[in-house]
């Protein structure tokens, strides 16, 4: 990974932007993409986008959605603590002692996550999982007057902590899930902007896809904007390495094992041969996983958009998933990058991609 995809993973990392309130890592996204990208621009659902490519060629979107999990104040007490609701999906055992960032209107206000200490909770109770409603967040004021002045209900919460680098060039961070993606579908761009493109390329920042599972959040917007002929979902996937797992259960995926290709229902078959093709030609050493019926990502949005979307997956193998300290190897954030470009390169702009 180079300087410059690593200065900006790490921006794009420590900005905060639950669902619904993407806006600064979204703006972290675009200012890179300016640099390079022949069109830059902002749609109302706030998915931002960036093209390269001839515009009267096919068109291949490459989605990752830039929103994260967070929490939302829902209720201030009269002694100004605040109780907070999930936005997207939380573990609470991982949020007890966290500290935060609450996104007030006059700026970021800190806060520690609070619960009763173990000394003050009754013996029986310990080996319970706790619940979101037994916790709060805790910001220093004295009172609900003191609180409302810092903070209103709807403000918005991420934990508090940055990104941080570990052995064997391993990245930690809250967002994980899915600015890499982001990351991966932006370095694509860049690799194949300027060089002889027989498709024009879209990279999309999605919005809200934590909270999509309603509605689609803003893959169903954005694919349907762009209206491509194939497109590529990116994302990340559960490592299975680490202590606990059955592969048995949940596959076989690796950290630093390479780029995941999911195969199922919502695969299409040309676009997922392509995708191997190209990491054969790029000796690129790729996994898989099995997605029998969803997939779990924006690609489950996309590929029904209008009459039907070729799309398919690449995902990055992530260690702990929605939790503060996600963790991925810089080797799969390259090697995601490279094989997409890859394919990009190699595309005649006259592949159908109907069933085979």
């Amino acid at each position: 990974m180079n300087e410059t995809m690593r200065e900006f993973l790490t921006r794009l990392l420590d900005a905060y932007g639950p669902s619904g309130y993407e806006g600064a890592p979204a703006r972290v996204w675009r200012e890179e993409a300016r640099s390079f990208a022949d069109e830059v621009w902002l749609d109302v659902q706030g998915n931002s986008f960036a093209a390269a490519g001839p515009e009267d060629a096919p068109t291949i979107m490459l989605a990752g959605h830039i929103d994260e999990i967070g929490l939302m104040v829902h209720h201030i007490d009269e002694k100004g603590y605040l109780f907070v609701q999930a936005v997207g999906g939380w573990d609470p055992q991982v949020l007890v002692g966290q500290r935060v960032s609450v996104l007030g209107g006059e700026g970021v206000v800190p806060g520690v996550v609070g619960r009763k200490a173990i000394h003050l909770i009754d013996r029986d109770e310990r080996d319970k999982a706790v619940k979101l409603k037994d916790l709060w967040i805790d910001i220093g004021a004295r009172d609900r007057d003191e609180a409302l002045a810092r903070v209103q209900v709807g403000d918005v919460a991420v934990l508090a902590g940055e990104t941080v680098e570990l052995a064997n060039d391993r990245f930690a961070a809250r967002s994980i899930d899915d600015r890499i993606g982001t990351l991966v579908a932006l370095e694509a761009l860049r690799r194949v902007a300027g060089e002889s493109l027989n498709v024009r390329v879209v990279a999309v920042a999605t919005t809200q896809e934590e909270i999509g599972y309603r509605s689609g959040g803003g893959a169903a917007t954005s694919s349907f904007g762009v209206a491509p002929d194939a497109a590529i979902a990116i994302d990340v996937t559960h490592a299975t390495d680490h202590p606990s797992v059955d592969r048995k259960e949940h596959g076989d995926v690796d950290l630093g094992g390479g780029p995941v290709l999911s195969r199922g229902a919502v695969v299409n078959a040309v676009l997922y041969r392509l995708l191997t093709e190209a990491a054969g030609r790029a000796g690129i050493e790729i996994q898989v996983h099995a997605a029998p019926s969803g997939t779990g990502t924006d690609a489950d949005s996309i590929y029904t958009a209008r009459t039907g979307v070729a799309t398919a997956v690449v995902s990055v193998p992530n260690r702990y998933m929605h939790s503060p300290s996600q963790m991925v190897a810089a080797s799969d954030v390259e090697g995601a990058s490279e094989l997409i470009a890859t394919l990009l390169l190699g595309l005649s702009g006259e592949e159908s991609f109907l069933p085979e």
